[in-house]
């Protein structure tokens, strides 16, 4: 599943259109389909959609020994 697809996808479980979305994270529909077409979201984004609809967002490294660097909406962790 690509960036995009999930993000269609948290759209249509949230029951709003793409349209929407742009709206709420401040963004033009056209830049935004062009992103979404692209693939080109970045992580700042994609906390920015998670903060607009009111859910989680991680991304995560996990390292051979279990450590963990990860961002998201919930701040920047790094653990051990």
């Amino acid at each position: 599943m690509t960036t995009s697809d999930m993000v269609r996808e948290l759209c249509d479980k949230q029951n709003i259109s793409i349209a929407e979305l742009c709206r709420r994270i401040g963004q033009s529909p056209q830049n935004f389909n062009k992103k979404l077409n692209r693939a080109s979201l970045s992580s700042e984004e994609m906390i920015a959609i998670a903060d607009a609809l009111s859910v989680t967002y991680e991304q995560t490294f996990v390292l051979k020994n279990g450590e963990k660097i990860q961002i998201g909406n919930e701040g920047q962790t790094y653990e051990e």
